[in-house]
């Protein structure tokens, strides 16, 4: 397969200089922003399709949701939810139906992981499959370990596998888990067997290192 993705560029060397501050500051203050009403319709369907007893796995910003049906059909016992603010992205041509034990839903994460946790929800896995590295040195607090919501994502608890094609990303989550959990954590570069999403498939392919990063998180009491 030919592929021709330009790997990350960033004039920053690696982990931000001031990502501790940041992380620090954001577990000091909790992320109190009001729910938007299309997210809160979201968790109700979230809910309604989820029957409680199957253990609940998030594809966070899931894209056209081919991550979802590859975990879908990797986990049958457990309940997959996909999940992507882009309506677009999320109707796409799927290779196959959506199997009963997933879902996709056109919802923001920052919302989600604030409803599970007001409800005591604990997921038992939370994938975090090639986020937007966004990198430019600015714009930290919009990679997800850089966000306000980010401890109370990690305080949902259950496994949680980051994956990204930039070795500052990956270092710099590792980095902010360790911080707010209090638990070793670390990039590892490593060469999938199969490929749960198109963006692994094309960097794959285009010659790029992948990174990843996996932790078994302690639910918050």
């Amino acid at each position: 397969m030919f592929a021709n993705s330009r790997p990350v560029t960033s004039s920053q060397p690696g982990p931000h200089s001031r990502l501790a501050e940041v992380v620090a500051r954001h577990a000091q203050h909790p992320f109190q922003k009001p729910f938007a009403d299309y997210n809160r319709t979201a968790y109700a369907t979230l809910l309604a399709a989820w029957d409680g007893r199957a253990p609940l796995v998030l594809d966070t910003g899931c894209g056209v949701g081919a991550s979802t049906l590859n975990l879908a059909a990797q986990q049958p016992d457990h309940f997959i939810v996909g999940i992507d603010q882009s309506l677009d992205r999320l109707q796409r041509g799927k290779p196959a139906p959506l199997p009963d034990n997933a879902l996709l839903l056109r919802a923001d994460m920052v919302d989600i992981w604030r409803l599970l946790a007001a409800d005591g929800i604990r997921p038992a896995q939370q994938w975090m499959l090639y986020p937007n590295p966004w990198p430019k040195p600015e714009h930290l607090q919009r990679r997800w370990h850089g966000h306000a919501v980010f401890p109370i994502a990690l305080a949902l608890g259950g496994r949680l596998e980051l994956r990204s094609n930039w070795q500052t990303y990956a270092e710099e989550h590792a980095l902010a888990v360790s911080q707010l959990c209090g638990q070793p954590c670390h990039a590892e570069r490593w060469q999938p067997q199969d490929f749960l999403t198109p963006f692994e498939r094309k960097y794959h392919h285009s010659g790029h290192a992948l990174w990843r990063v996996v932790v078994d998180l302690p639910a918050a009491s």
